[in-house]
């Protein structure tokens, strides 16, 4: 990704980190949070901080919502034509999906393309097949990923004077932790690697069962 596109995308995702900041501060209280004793940082949870629905379509051609996601999900908003971030974030979550299910926790690795007029479901499954085995896919219309990036509070910007395919998508990387039942419970960046992600993935699906 050239240094413009990439400073781009670090500034979006400042803007996001800031919301989310924002959103903790109103919507969560000192002692209300049952995952307090696994988060990083404040700048993350709260009831309502993030809305998690969508209504897509998977790799397979088949109409998903947020709600036939059944087990602990990590979500991810890219593009398969991304040159080097995507592909390095997504593995980094297949990695933890399967540090994780080394120790006996099952969860599902999501990748929501925001580039939907070039990842049709053929090329998201080719592309999610070459990352895990269980990455479910996700596309749809431009009016539906749009919707999807707003529930999460992403960001992402296709260029609209592109011509043919040959083009850069700007977009935030965070990976969104979503929790059957109780929906969004912890967002990471990038620099957070395999084997801290899956410790605290764990510790939240420890707590969520109480």
């Amino acid at each position: 990704m050239p240094v413009s596109t990439r400073a781009v995308a670090v500034s979006a995702a400042s803007v996001v980190a800031i919301g989310l900041v924002a959103i903790y501060a109103v919507t969560t209280r000192i002692g209300d949070d049952p995952f307090s004793q696994c988060r990083a940082s404040a700048v993350s949870g709260g009831a309502g901080a993030i809305d998690g629905r969508f209504t897509l379509v998977d790799e397979d051609g088949r109409a998903v919502t947020e709600k036939d996601l059944k087990l602990p999900s990590l979500v991810y908003f890219g593009y398969t034509y991304c040159p080097d971030v995507c592909p390095t974030d997504t593995l980094r979550n297949a990695e933890a999906v399967d540090a994780l299910e080394e120790m006996g926790y099952e969860t599902t690795p999501v990748f929501i393309s925001v580039d939907p007029d070039r990842d049709t479901p053929p090329v998201l499954k080719e592309w999610t097949d070459l990352i895990h085995p269980r990455m479910l896919g996700l596309t749809g219309t431009p009016e539906a990923v749009k919707a999807a990036s707003d529930a999460y509070r992403a960001f992402f910007r296709v260029p609209a004077d592109r011509a043919g395919d040959d083009y850069l998508v700007d977009h935030t990387t965070y990976t969104y932790l979503m929790l059957p039942g109780s929906g969004f419970a912890e967002f990471f960046a990038r620099e957070v690697t395999p084997e801290d992600m899956a410790k605290r993935v764990a510790c939240f699906i420890d707590a969520s069962r109480g």
